[in-house]
């Protein structure tokens, strides 16, 4: 491997390490707001679960996955699994 390839190989891993960084700060924005809307909910007497909603936030992720090049199943997996610790978290908050 030249010195070349071994600075862009460094240079990329720089760059997805702060994309990572970017994603933490997201993925903890996103669920400080769910534990808000989980508080709301509550004072409403609305249910955690709402699956309609929850479905359409999905949906809308896959076609938004799809307008960049990745994969709408990817997004859908990881966006559950969001949803479903959200949904925890705006039950034990």
């Amino acid at each position: 491997m030249t010195d070349q390839h071994r600075l862009r190989l460094e240079t990329l891993r720089r760059e997805i390490a702060a994309a990572d960084d970017e994603l933490v700060r997201l993925l903890a924005r996103r669920l400080e707001l769910a534990v808000e809307i989980g508080a709301i909910k509550s004072r409403l007497g609305l249910p955690v679960l709402d699956p309609a909603r929850e479905a359409e936030v999905v949906r809308r992720a896959a076609a938004g996955a799809r307008d960049h090049g990745i994969d709408a199943e990817l997004v859908r997996a990881v966006l559950w699994r969001v949803i479903d610790h959200a949904r925890e978290l705006q039950r034990t908050r």
